[in-house]
């Protein structure tokens, strides 16, 4: 005899109440992005007469600087190479050619991000074969933007140049404030799906929505929003397939909806496909989420082997063949050229990154010369930068994950739902092999630079969301809990509003220890 699931009253409140929470976040998102722009802040320019180093940024002096929705060289290389992509049909950039060597222009250098305000960068390589300057992100995320401003160019006759406004904006709506409504709808789904109190699914939602460091990104073109939505597009896919619930649903059914007949076979194909999909545009957008695909991958050979290989395994391989292509279209290099850090790609003549020795300055980049890596991972953890310290939500999340680690070892009922602690425990193993990649083996050992906090660790935050909901729901039951989980979010909301108007800004933690000369750089 089949169950019928206890309708539950709340139900339509809750979906209310989530539609609710996505609309104002959206709203916000919207705001900020209409009223983008690169602001010259006076609490970060050195006194006159002292020149500007790596803890502060020069005033500008030779009249008012160009209006820009751009803010630094990390969305500049991308919006540089978008614009030489349709405009010139080039990855290129810029040029370096000694004839043109001047007082000025010691170099000879020339180009898209040298000869116009507003498009200057410091995240570039010289090919030291050709001397053509390229940007040193991942292609792919620039290519698809540079479709959209070719669409944009050939139908209304916008030209980057000239309409930088409207280009940047539009493709910041499109890229990440369009995602944002997905992300916080499957947010609620999952949350709708796995929790079991109101308190706890609400909470989730409104963490989601205003308590992460991915709300200060939805501003700027970079890579953090695209694969955090990546990451959970393929949790959300492929937790029907790895775990089907009790009664099988609909392909992305609403709320509390459930079929009473087996989901065909058809809608498994297409969640795999989707799963991998986004697996793959995860691993374009940072490469060490290589080890979260290969996990979810694991784990859908083990529960579905024969559907996982036909339909899941040939998307992501298809995506990292793209990865691979297209950085050699673009640099006539197969690796990603952020992997030439110590080559002449990087330490060329002229480059900010040939600066950055020990004892040859100040500032966050030479934070790897200065402390030990033990107290980088301290700081990525709960310092400055740290995961814990600036989104304290996560704490939540970090309990989640132990307690699924709990119902493994002990094979108790897997609880809120199937899937759910195979899962979080599986985030905890990806987030631990992310971290200590970050920590100790990669030799950028910056905190990402002039930015809000961990943000190369920002794509693993709906996977801590998830491991999160059945502690919440625990907590909700109690008053202090209660009172606890909103003093987390309070201070996560804090960081995530610290500076609105640029996420390439220091976290408060970070000026105020700065503050205090608690930093040797």
């Amino acid at each position: 005899m089949t169950t019928v699931p206890t309708p539950d009253p709340n139900r339509r409140l809750r979906r209310q109440i989530c539609w609710l929470l996505i609309a104002v976040a959206v709203g916000i998102a919207v705001g900020h992005v209409l009223s983008a722009e690169r602001v010259y802040e006076p609490s970060l320019a050195p006194p006159p007469g002292v020149e500007p180093d790596g803890r502060n940024q020069a005033w500008p002096t030779d009249g008012r600087p160009r209006p820009t929705p751009t803010f630094g060289s990390n969305d500049r290389s991308r919006w540089a190479t978008v614009r030489a992509l349709v405009d010139q049909g080039t990855f290129v950039i810029g040029r370096r050619d000694p004839a043109r060597a001047t007082s000025e222009n010691e170099y000879g250098d020339y180009g898209i991000v040298f000869d116009e305000d507003g498009w200057h960068t410091v995240d570039k390589v010289l090919n030291p074969q050709t001397h053509e300057y390229y940007s040193s992100k991942p292609p792919l995320l620039t290519v698809l933007m540079a479709g959209e401003y070719w669409v944009l160019k050939h139908t209304l006759g916008w030209s980057i140049d000239q309409h930088t406004d409207e280009i940047v904006r539009i493709g910041l709506l499109t890229f990440n404030v369009l995602p944002l409504i997905l992300y916080l709808w499957m947010i609620g789904r999952l949350a709708e799906r796995y929790g079991a109190t109101d308190w706890g699914r609400l909470f989730v939602v409104a963490a989601a929505a205003f308590g992460t460091l991915l709300s200060a990104f939805l501003i700027t073109f970079s890579n953090h929003v695209p694969a955090a939505l990546a990451a959970l597009v393929a949790l959300y896919a492929a937790l029907p397939v790895a775990f089907p619930p009790p009664h099988p649903q609909p392909l992305f059914p609403e709320a509390g909806e459930r079929g009473e007949k087996k989901a065909p076979p058809a809608a498994d194909a297409v969640r795999l496909v989707v799963a991998g999909l986004a697996a793959g545009f995860l691993v374009n957008c940072e490469l060490p989420a290589a080890a979260f695909v290969a996990a979810l991958g694991l784990l859908l050979l083990i529960r579905a082997p024969m559907r996982t290989l036909i339909w899941f395994v040939p998307a992501p391989l298809l995506l990292i063949a793209v990865f691979f292509l297209l950085n050699h279209a673009a640099t006539g290099q197969w690796l990603p050229v952020y992997e030439k850090l110590d080559t002449p790609w990087y330490q060329y003549p002229g480059s900010v990154w040939s600066t950055i020795h020990p004892g040859q300055g100040r500032g966050i980049e030479f934070a790897k010369y200065a402390e030990p890596r033990w107290m980088y991972a301290v700081h990525l953890l709960v310092g400055h930068h740290g995961w814990f310290s600036l989104t304290p939500i996560n704490l939540l999340g970090l309990a989640g994950m132990f307690a699924a680690l709990v119902v493994l070892v002990r094979r108790r009922p897997a609880t809120p739902a199937p899937g759910w602690a195979a899962i979080a425990a599986g985030s905890l193993a990806v987030s631990i092999v992310v971290f200590v990649f970050y920590a100790f083996v990669t030799e950028t050992a910056n905190y990402g630079g002039w930015t809000n906090g961990p943000r190369w660790l920002l794509w693993l935050t709906p996977l801590w969301l998830f491991a999160m909901v059945p502690v919440v729901d625990w907590l909700g039951r109690r008053r202090w809990g209660r009172i606890l989980c909103l003093a987390l979010l309070a201070l996560a909301v804090l960081s995530a509003s610290y500076s609105p108007w640029n996420p390439w800004r220091h976290p408060w933690l970070y000026r105020w220890m700065d503050a205090q000369n608690w930093l040797p750089y």
